[in-house]
């Protein structure tokens, strides 16, 4: 118990835990906070240049470098930067159609339900304070969602997944004929540019609607809806099944999520990383 007048307490790292820490290499500030899970490395850019990051008390510039000994400061409290040893989280989700995947802003009127937390918001608090979504599907639609809180690894994932094949399950109404097949397997969006279409084929249906598999290197969920609207397709839903070596398994129910193990990620991240460098 402290007496009255006596200063508390400073914590201080212990020698060999102070020693390791100085002979750590410096990092560029916005490499830290992306693995922080704070933002992403452009993000973190706005911020210096908004003048909301400090080093030691200074503010930081541009091209600032910093090591585990130097404090980092965002709108005055404490950065604690993620160490790099920490093995990286990254979770597979189903999220449902219409599902978003952040709590929209807002106050929740008097006497009314409170809503159920959005996707990111239910993943485990200890594996981040912030959830980046890699290549998210449209609100509207839905699927296969990879999110991580590691900011470096969600950009390093972004840039790769364009380079893999995605599967879509894409819900119309109505049978295509071949002429609108055709359309759709050319790739052509309304910007002029090209999808890398590999196989779109008829999957069953039920009532009026049909289903359609498209599999595709390097499309987004926005880019697999135009393809088929472009057509003349009334499309209700799209829904990602397959993201590279992932694929959306039926044990894993709509807005559930499960944790990649570190051989899928190792896998994911050699197949995007060979994909791209090829």
């Amino acid at each position: 118990m402290r007496r009255a007048g006596e200063r508390p307490a400073v914590r201080r790292r212990a020698p060999a835990a102070r020693a390791a820490a100085a002979a750590a290499p410096a990092e560029r500030l916005q490499k830290v906070l992306a693995r922080a899970g704070l933002a992403s490395r452009r993000e973190a850019e706005v911020w210096i240049r908004a003048g909301r990051l400090t080093i030691n008390g200074a503010p930081a510039t541009l091209g600032a470098r910093v090591t585990p000994l130097d404090q980092v400061r965002l709108d005055g409290r404490l950065v604690r930067a993620q160490r790099p040893a920490q093995a990286a989280r990254v979770f597979l989700c189903h999220r449902s159609p219409g599902e978003p995947l952040r709590t929209p802003g807002g106050e929740v009127p008097e006497g009314a339900p409170l809503p159920r937390p959005a996707l990111l918001e239910r993943l485990p608090r200890r594996a981040g304070r912030r959830f980046m979504s890699v290549s998210p599907m449209p609100r509207v639609d839905g699927g296969l969602e990879l999110v991580t809180s590691d900011g470096a690894l969600a950009e390093r994932l972004q840039r790769g997944v364009h380079a893999l094949t995605s599967e879509f399950s894409v819900r119309v109404r109505g049978e295509l004929n071949s002429a609108q097949l055709e359309g759709i397997l050319s790739g052509a969006l309304d910007s002029g540019a090209q999808v890398a279409v590999q196989s779109c084929e008829a999957a069953g249906g039920e009532a009026a609607n049909r289903y359609y598999a498209l599999a595709a290197r390097g499309a987004s969920g926005k880019q697999v809806r135009q393809l088929f609207e472009r057509q003349g397709a009334l499309v209700s839903r799209v829904q990602r099944t397959h993201l590279g070596p992932l694929a959306l398994e039926r044990a894993l129910g709509r807005g559930r999520f499960r944790e990649l193990t570190q051989e899928e990620l190792a896998a994911l991240l050699s197949g995007a990383d060979a994909v791209a460098s090829g």
